[in-house]
């Protein structure tokens, strides 16, 4: 039977075919680390990118030793000075094969403190994504994260995480699942399974504004994710359709939290031109977050832990934290003009009332990358995590503050970013529903590297009223941040890089302050002899709440190291 639409509108339906929900754009990062400078940069993700892959395959492993003397200054305070070492050990690894990709990038430090005021302790960073191909039909990926995250969004922090440690905890992710993805005649079948687990070590207890109550930081969770759809792309029929079902649970250790969601759902295409098309879909969803309560003493307290965790009652019944049960649905346009641009926007009824939510990319080049995501979603600390490292691609470079080491929270690349910020906003034990918008705009041109990500989030915490935390029934926290990142290799054995940010937190609770953050520095690296490079970098840092006197403090560092 011929085909009653044209090969460009094919293209255009085919990319809405598998659509339900919408992600994240997430795209292939910019290394700013230290690194052998003679190396190239990894080139921008575009359409022939499997075939360049597939002529070039590389294997390349970079293990570092590092050392450097830290300097840091409290502004606000008469200009007191500390300063303390780190010793550091890490490896950078890239894998690109016929039926395999893996980036790894991480790093164990040793800091060592000279005064009362900086203590010594140890930091394991890293991001590591790969995927593997078992056969024609089945690939396996797999992903870890470990960093430093704020505690409690009530207390403040400087972006760097140098100095005072009251209100910083340790975050630790990973996450492995199979794929299956196969046509059969005219009808595409995939599926997908992954399996994750989320741990949180805390650091010492924050410092609180007046009349604020501890809330116990998350501790640990188990998530699953599980998805299917069949679909067939236009050419038989004059639409594109599919259905769809999936299943996402997690399960946290504090309050024995549980978020358990299900849906199934259909969805049609249907061609306006050969650029534009009406999207829509339809179906069921059951999402259902519960708790148990806490074990008490004798005045009805809740009992906790050395670390400030609750003690939950095994005997106790589930609570109730949040309920949907219903119909969901959704409409909207897909519009993409070429494989360089695309723009999908739908509103419709989840989670029992309105929702939006879309993307819009843009790449008129290999050398520059705008990309728009809207999102609604209801998971865990740990679900929200595992879901933000799913997302990002099997090649990428990851950045570092210069000054601390830390992984930054927004990474930049030729054609996007992507950023944990949102994910670790706050480390509260309960589930959340959130909202939000992330933009970002990258290039590369002229020598510089140029990046800027601006986002807005919202998050409405489900907790029993019944339960040991009823203050967080309802609680709403927003978190504005806008970071920006510059770049250029000055001649092939020096480089310097720049980075600003900025956030406002606004935590929720009563009487909590909000919370202004802003910082900048500057790094620059030379390379002295094959693997030997120096590095020196400049910050500076303000951490101010709403109606009270801030923080300003200034960094510097002096360091060196070896590329083996």
């Amino acid at each position: 039977m011929p085909s009653l639409i044209s090969p460009r509108t094919k293209i255009l339906l085919a990319s809405a075919a598998l659509v339900v929900w919408p992600t994240t754009a997430n795209a292939q990062m910019l290394g700013t680390d230290w690194s052998d400078l003679d190396e190239a940069s990894a080139p921008a993700e575009d359409a022939d990118a499997p075939a360049k892959r597939e002529r070039t395959r590389r294997a390349e492993v970079s293990p570092y030793l590092e050392a450097k003397q830290v300097f840091l200054a409290d502004l606000d305070d008469g200009g007191d000075v500390l300063t303390y070492s780190t010793l550091a050990v890490g490896v950078n690894a890239g894998i690109t094969e016929r039926n395999a990709e893996a980036q790894v990038n991480v790093r164990y430090e040793r800091l060592i403190g000279y005064s009362s005021r900086v203590r010594d302790r140890d930091n394991l960073s890293g991001l590591a994504r790969g995927n593997a191909r078992l056969g024609r039909n089945v690939s396996v990926e797999a992903g870890a994260y470990a960093s430093r995250a704020r505690t409690d969004n009530r207390a403040a922090t400087p972006g760097t995480f140098l100095g005072n440690q009251d209100n910083v905890s340790h975050v630790y992710s990973v996450y492995t699942g199979p794929t299956f993805a196969a046509q059969l005649d005219d009808v595409s079948v995939a599926s997908s399974l992954r399996a994750g687990y989320t741990k949180v070590d805390n650091g010492r207890a924050p410092v609180l504004p007046t009349g604020q109550a501890a809330v116990p930081a998350f501790d640990d969770s188990v998530s699953y994710s599980a998805q299917a759809s069949v679909a067939m792309q236009p050419g038989r029929l004059p639409v594109g359709w599919a259905v769809s079902a999936g299943w996402n649970r997690e399960d946290a250790s504090q309050l024995d939290q549980r978020v358990d969601e299900k849906y199934l759902r259909a969805d049609v295409t249907v061609p306006v031109s050969p650029t534009l098309a009406l999207v829509g879909g339809v179906g069921y969803e059951n999402v259902e977050v519960s708790e148990r309560d806490v074990l008490r003493d004798a005045s009805g307290a809740p009992i906790r832990t050395a670390d400030g965790r609750f003690v939950v009652d095994p005997a106790s019944p589930r609570l109730n934290a949040y309920d949907s049960d219903g119909l969901i649905w959704d409409a909207g346009v897909l519009w993409r003009p070429s494989r360089r641009t695309s723009l999908e926007a739908r509103y419709g009824h989840r989670y029992g009332s309105d929702t939006y939510y879309g993307s819009f990319s843009y790449a008129p080049s290999e050398r520059m990358g705008v990309n728009v995501s809207v999102y609604d979603t209801i998971s865990g600390f740990g679900g929200s995590l595992n879901r933000t490292l799913a997302g990002l691609p099997t090649q990428f470079n990851a950045t570092r503050n210069p000054l601390s080491g830390d992984l930054g929270n927004c990474a930049f690349g030729t054609t996007g970013s992507a950023c944990f910020g949102n994910a670790l906003g706050s480390l509260r034990p309960v589930a959340f529903r959130s909202r939000g918008v992330s933009a970002s705009m990258v290039t590369s041109a002229g020598g510089w590297d140029t990046g800027i990500a601006a986002g807005y989030n919202r998050q409405k915490y489900l907790s029993s009223a019944l339960g040991a935390l009823p203050e967080l029934e309802g609680l709403v926290d927003q978190n504005y941040y806008i970071a920006g990142y510059l770049g250029r290799d000055l001649d092939r054995r020096s480089r310097f890089e720049t980075n600003v940010y900025g956030n406002l937190l606004d935590p929720g609770f009563a009487l909590a302050p909000d919370i202004y953050s802003i910082g900048a520095n500057a790094a620059y690296y030379r390379q002295i002899w094959r693997g030997l490079s120096a590095g020196a970098a400049v910050g500076i840092d303000s951490v101010k709440p709403e109606d009270a006197d801030g923080d300003v403090s200034a960094s510097a560092l002096l360091g060196l190291r070896y590329s083996f």
